[in-house]
This record gives C-alpha cells, structure tokens and sequence, in this order.
C-alpha cells in the first residue's frame, strides 16, 4: 500500500533522539527552548510556543486572545475537525464561511458575507499548503476589528507573496503531525509577535501555573508557585523536540521534494478526462502537504474503492465540520450557504504525496487511475 501521506526519518534524526534518551531531560527542557527558537528564525515570528500537538496549539491561541465568551469566529468548514473543536473548547460559536473552489480555502467575499456584531475574530486555514488570499483577510479584519488567527497546519514552508507563513495573523499554528512537512511524532506550535498573547499561552500550556521563586537566592522559598489562569498540560518534551530541530533543518528539502512530486502529478495526469487537478494561484509557494483531486462524472466512493483495493491508499480530506454529528446536534448550520463547499465534499480525492514517494510510485498511482472501470 502507498499511503497518502508519511513521515521521512532519517538517521539523523535517530541519533538526535537517542541523545536525549542518553542525558539528564526527557520532557520539557532546553531543547524545547531551541526548537521555539529555530521556529522563529526559520519563520520570522518573535515567539514560539511549542506544545504537544496543533489542536492543542488551537487551543491556547483562541484562549490567549481572551475573547468574550458567546462571540462568534468566522471560519473554514473544510478542515479538520481540530480547527473549529478549539472554539467550542473555549465557548466560541464558529460562523462557516464558503471556500473556493481552486484552492479549497475560506472565500473572503463570503467571510464578510457574515459578519455580525458579535464577531470579534477570523480563523482561516491554509488548506494543503495553500497560503489563503492573507491580504483580502486581512483588510477585512482591519476593517473590523478583528483577530485573526491562522491554521497553517498544513503549511509550514509555505510562502505568500515571497514572506514565509507565521506572521501574517496574531496567532499562527503549526502541526508535527507525521504526515505534515515536519514531525515530532506528535506536536504542534502557536507562534506569535506579540508578547502579551505570547505570556498568555506559555501559562496555558503548563496549567496556567507560574514558578517565579525558582530562580530566586532565597532558598527558603524556592518552592513557591502560583496558578494564575486555568490552563491544561500540553507540553512537549525535549525527545520530541530533538527530532523537530533535526527535521527542521531538512524541511525545505522536503518542500522542494513535495513539489517536484505535485508538479510529476500535474503533468501525469493532465489528461485523464474524469479528473481536475489542483490549481495553484501565483503568489504562492505551496507547501503541497495534501494533493487533492476532483472527480469529474465519476463516483467518488467507486474510485476511492478501486484505488485503495490497488495498494493506492487514498483519503479524503475532509467531510465537511457542520456535517459531523456533534456539529450536526450543537451547532445548527444551514448547509444550503456553502454550496461549494458541498460540491467538493462529493467529488475530493486526496492522491499520496510525501517527501519519499519515488517516480515509480507516482507511475503506480496514475497507471491505477488509468484502468478505472468508469
């Protein structure tokens, strides 16, 4: 089977964690201060805060920002469930904007198609690696008022108009997921520029718990420590931490692998009549995590079954959140606004795609498409 997605370890990143596992730090320690700090040098973000996966990045970042409780995000319904879950976590009501059809992101002319009153952020996410239309957004939420924060699990790597993503929003998220441009086996980021939001969400991430008289002379009192937000335990470890600084410095090669493999793709499959490939708009480069496909005249489900019976391990990336039975039950939505959202839903394919896929691998993928019985 070629799944879709997969990590690439390498030996390197082997003797990096057998390093950890050799010395004195194995959950959190000063590794994870120089994985923060790799991240935002590679990105230009003042301040990362690593944790233990990007939902609970999600998390923390919709926390920090201390929005009141009731206020309505605008937001993608096609995505992972993760994405709209941190609202809820935080007694906010996402509001679903439609996304477009080309790239699969939140459509700016529907996000200020809804905003109310009780709108206070925007929280967008960049859907394959696909860097969303940042400028449009952007002016919507100077014009608003409003925060925004950017899911950029898939797009680490990803460019917008020449500037790396990490800074566009007030919060931005990284997965470390392994089948995202990077892995820690599990782990994620929240970055930020600004200090305050930045405070907020390195308490929250350790049970809001702050050890100031740990450093202090007086050892009579070096034990004291006070809670002063309610935050959970999303920490990340220094062995964790030992493989992303080791992937980190590898992850434009993996960029660079990702779309030489989507552009084979485009020209492979150009010509199959009953599929339309992704598109790519020109101010971006594309982190590709996904590479997604429309089925054209076919059924969907048939040609997920023909691939996956040949070894091909196709997915689908993602039923849309409002369809979801807990969303179904709590967060009424009216499916009928977000007709491209629907269309897609029916007819995506997600083809694998990851740093190790050989040529001949691609070959297999599309020689496989090719002898579907339509």
């Amino acid at each position: 089977m070629i799944p879709y997605g997969h990590q690439c370890i390498e030996t390197d990143d082997i003797d990096a964690v057998v390093q950890v596992l050799q010395g004195d730090w194995l959950t959190t320690g000063p590794l994870v201060d120089k994985f923060e700090s790799a991240l935002c040098t590679y990105t230009g973000a003042c301040h990362g805060i690593a944790v233990n996966s990007a939902t609970s990045a999600l998390d923390i970042a919709v926390q920090a920002l201390r929005m009141p409780l009731g206020s309505e995000i605008i937001t993608t319904p096609f995505t992972f469930a993760a994405t709209n879950n941190a609202l809820l976590f935080n007694g906010m009501h996402p509001v679903f904007a439609d996304i477009q059809k080309a790239t699969r992101n939140i459509d700016p002319e529907d996000i200020r198609k809804r905003i109310t009153k009780k709108t206070t952020a925007i929280m967008y996410v960049d859907y394959a690696g696909h860097p969303c239309d940042i400028d449009e957004i952007h002016e919507i939420a100077d014009e608003h008022d409003l925060f925004l924060i950017e899911d950029a699990a898939h797009a680490l790597g990803a460019s917008y108009k020449g500037k790396k993503v990490g800074t566009f929003a007030d919060v931005t998220v990284f997965s470390f997921h392994p089948v995202k441009p990077i892995t820690t086996g599990e782990g994620g980021a929240a970055l930020t520029d600004d200090p305050r939001i930045a405070e907020n969400m390195r308490l929250l991430r350790s049970h809001g718990i702050i050890k100031e008289n740990r450093s202090t002379k007086d050892q009579d009192i070096a034990w004291q420590y006070d809670m002063t937000m309610l935050g959970r335990n999303y920490r990340l470890s220094d062995i964790q931490a030992a493989l992303g600084l080791s992937q980190l410095k590898k992850i434009d090669r993996f960029i660079e692998k990702r779309n030489s493999l989507a552009t084979l793709y485009q020209e492979k499959l150009r010509d199959i009549s009953f599929i339309e490939l992704p598109q790519t708009k020109s101010d971006v480069f594309h982190g590709w995590h996904l590479y997604t496909v429309i089925m054209k005249g076919v059924s969907r489900n048939s040609f997920f079954g023909h691939m996956r019976n040949n070894g091909i391990g196709v997915n689908v990336h993602y039923i849309p959140t409002y369809q979801l039975s807990y969303y179904k039950k709590n967060v009424a939505t009216d499916i009928s606004k977000y007709p491209v959202t629907e269309e897609l839903f029916k007819k995506i394919i997600t083809l694998p795609l990851y740093p190790t896929m050989k040529e001949s691998d691609i070959d297999k993928v599309e020689a496989t498409i090719k002898n579907f019985d339509r």
